[in-house]
């Protein structure tokens, strides 16, 4: 299939990366990983986590619109290829959402089935066992970091946050407006990416309260990943927003950067997409943005305006490699690639959705290094 025109580009949120050099990013490049022969046409990866070099784990969904509404798809990663794993419960339909882990025997994934009812899943470093979910939440999302985890979801409309403590989940206050991601250094210092009525916000919380900054006020701009370096270096990625305009107009990615003491834009080599994931070197600076949809201006005169743009973006401290997906015979290009960086290794997986023929979609996993 051509490479991507489609001019819509939707929001979307983000996670992390691996150890790279400047040199091997440069030199380097993303492979296309299969995923098992059986699973089915029409389906689709949301989100990974990697243990080590021979353990990662990728959440999704199977057969979507085949045998309506799908399965819930769980894959793990062996060391040499992506095996599929039963999922726990009796046979449920519908789809994981979500997948993350503070250590190789406290992974958890959270999901929803087709009645509307969360679904809450933990391995214990030998099998998958279904853990009951927080009473009325709708669990969207699970974030690991700092020996912390902690679920992103919703109770009658309004965002509820939940903190792991012992054997149960606490709920937290929540900063005002919508979060789609977080970043936990530790319980005390969790960074939180969103928007508000007034433009994207980032959040702060040190144990006690939120403190939330506006870091773009453009209107219906946002941001869905935040990656918190060190107290001076916080970055944080969406999309910029626009005002009024035809359907289907184009929207710019957003990128901006804490030092401190404010926060600034950065520019990336796209005039059009969203940031979907920031990711971390092996020193704990950013590695790499991953791009959703991101297009550039032509030269004058090209038909149609726009080309295509860079699916990954790998930082050296002051300036963007662009990087490409690789082709796949039969496949389209990606929505939406999610990072997972595989801990001690220069490596890091890719998982996301891709075109497939006839108006259908496949899953994609990529890897690079």
């Amino acid at each position: 299939m051509t490479r991507r025109l489609a001019v819509t580009v939707v929001a979307a949120v983000l996670t992390f990366l691996g150890v790279l050099s400047p040199a091997a990013a440069q030199n380097a490049s993303w492979q296309h990983v299969p995923v098992p022969a059986q699973v089915r046409p029409q389906a689709a990866l949301n989100e990974a986590v990697a243990l080590g070099a021979d353990r990662a784990w990728a959440v999704g969904a199977d057969a979507v619109g085949r045998e309506a509404p799908g399965f819930p798809l769980l894959l793990r990663w062996d060391g040499s290829g992506w095996q599929r794993q039963g999922v726990p419960g009796a046979g449920w339909q519908g789809e994981l959402l979500s997948v993350s882990a503070t250590s190789p025997s406290d992974v958890w994934a959270v999901g929803r089935d087709t009645a509307g009812a969360a679904r809450l899943l933990r391995f214990d470093g030998t099998s998958w066992s279904e853990s009951r979910a927080p009473r009325g939440v709708l669990l969207t999302k699970a974030v690991s970091g700092g020996g912390e985890t902690w679920l992103i979801g919703s109770r009658d409309g309004a965002q509820v946050l939940l903190r792991r403590d012992g054997r149960v989940w606490r709920e937290l206050p929540v900063p005002s407006g919508a979060v789609y991601g977080l970043h936990i250094r530790a319980a005390d210092d969790v960074w939180a990416a969103g928007a508000t009525a007034s433009g994207a916000a980032v959040s702060h919380w040190d144990g006690q309260a939120w403190q939330q900054t506006v870091v773009d006020g453009f209107p219906r701009s946002a941001v869905g990943t935040v990656l918190a370096v060190s107290p001076t270096e916080v970055w944080a990625g969406g999309t910029a927003g626009f005002v009024g305009g035809p359907v289907g107009r184009p929207i710019p990615p957003l990128l901006v950067r804490f030092d401190g003491q404010t926060w600034s834009r950065v520019p990336v080599p796209a005039d059009f997409g969203s940031v979907t994931s920031l990711a971390t070197s092996g020193s704990g600076g950013l590695a790499w943005v991953s791009m959703a949809r991101s297009q550039k201006w032509g030269p004058p005169g090209t038909t149609p305006p726009l080309i295509p743009g860079p699916d990954f973006l790998a930082w050296d401290g002051q300036s963007f490699a662009e990087h490409s997906e690789p082709a796949v015979p039969g496949e389209g290009d990606s929505q939406t690639l999610n990072l997972a960086p595989v801990p001690g290794t220069s490596s890091v997986w890719s998982v996301g959705r891709a075109a497939g023929p006839e108006n259908t979609f496949a899953p994609r996993v990529l890897r690079f290094g």
